[in-house]
């Protein structure tokens, strides 16, 4: 603790560094964002800028908000990136967050009912369930048999019921311009779609796949 004149005491910087480092860890953000925040993200057009704006914003008014964010948009335009600079910021805040790629928490609770993995679904599900704030990445990524979407639904089902901020990243669009490309509605199906127009914020980021920045030539990169 240190004492502030004029303000009392409070706990000293080092404390509150050490709980947001705790807060972080528990957060389970995958390694390879950890250079994802809100001042590493470059929109390079009007819907990453808008995207950009509203998740910050996001952050910001957190508890004081009505809804999540849903960010579609194809591969490598930005959506995790934006997703997990949200954790960050509101971890920063003092919030317990969680991010959770969804194929692994399908995969977690697969393996709950393996008797030789020593785990439970509870003890998966219990801090999806519990957390404040919520990142589930790649919705709608892994077949949607009727147990994933029985799980989906459960998932999502019970932070809405509680009133928990859950953001989603989906590579998945509302429509598409080849009728043979599935919708997100066809991966999860019409009444979760439904359940997430009411809990979240829908905006598409487009652009190109940031990702091939880093596929050049030997060549190109040498000279």
């Amino acid at each position: 603790m240190e004492y502030v004149e004029g303000k009392g005491v409070r706990r000293c910087a080092c404390r509150r560094q050490s709980s947001q480092s705790g807060l972080i860890t528990a957060a389970r953000i995958p390694r390879r964002y950890e250079n994802c925040h809100f001042n590493t993200f470059r929109p390079t057009n009007s819907s990453q800028e808008k995207a950009f704006k509203f998740a910050s914003r996001l952050a910001m008014d957190y508890p004081a908000v009505d809804r999540g964010l849903l960010l579609m948009g194809t591969v490598g335009v930005g959506k995790t990136h934006l997703a997990v600079s949200i954790l960050k910021g509101l971890t920063e805040r003092g919030f317990t967050c969680l991010f959770y790629e969804f194929g692994t928490l399908l995969k977690e609770i697969q393996n709950s009912y393996n008797p030789v993995s020593k785990t439970s679904e509870l003890t998966v599900l219990a801090p999806v369930f519990n957390s404040e704030v919520l990142v589930l990445d790649e919705l709608g990524a892994s077949k949607p048999t009727d147990w994933v979407r029985d799980t989906m639904a459960h998932v999502i089902n019970t932070r809405y019921n509680d009133r928990k901020l859950t953001v989603f990243t989906t590579n998945y669009l509302d429509r598409s311009g080849d009728s043979r490309d599935e919708t997100l509605q066809d991966r999860i199906g019409i009444r979760l779609r439904s359940r997430l127009f009411e809990m979240s914020k829908t905006l598409v980021m487009s652009g190109e796949d940031y990702r091939r920045t880093y596929d050049r030539p030997l060549e190109a990169a040498s000279s």
